[in-house]
């Protein structure tokens, strides 16, 4: 299966829309888009995993790099999620403390750092 993203800018947020498998093969991508958008002066993330099927240990990586770039630069990088199949992934690697995990987009949008 591919990975789609997609952006938009809500508030001083951009928010990036994620669809389908995050693994070996497709996370490079994710990667790049990240990098791009903190290249860009993009340094407060939401990335919306609701459309995500599948994350790899390559997508945790990714994951954890985009958080470091963006706080190198006073920024925040929030997850969407609320699949449970992928949240327990999250908890076993302890990376619910690293990382806040939110049910909407609304929700993580309108949190306060």
């Amino acid at each position: 299966m591919d990975l789609s993203l997609s952006t938009r800018t809500v508030g001083d947020r951009t928010v990036v829309e994620v669809g389908g498998e995050i693994d070996v093969y497709t996370a490079p991508k994710l990667r790049e888009q990240l990098v791009e958008l903190v290249n860009d002066g993009s340094y407060h993330l939401v990335v919306d995993m609701e459309g995500v099927d599948f994350l790899d240990s390559t997508g945790l990586g990714v994951l954890v790099g985009g958080l470091k770039r963006v706080r190198a630069h006073e920024g925040s990088l929030r997850l969407v999620w609320n699949q449970e199949r992928i949240l327990k992934i999250f908890r076993i690697t302890g990376l619910t403390k690293v990382f806040p995990i939110h049910t909407s987009v609304d929700d993580a949008v309108s949190a306060t750092d």
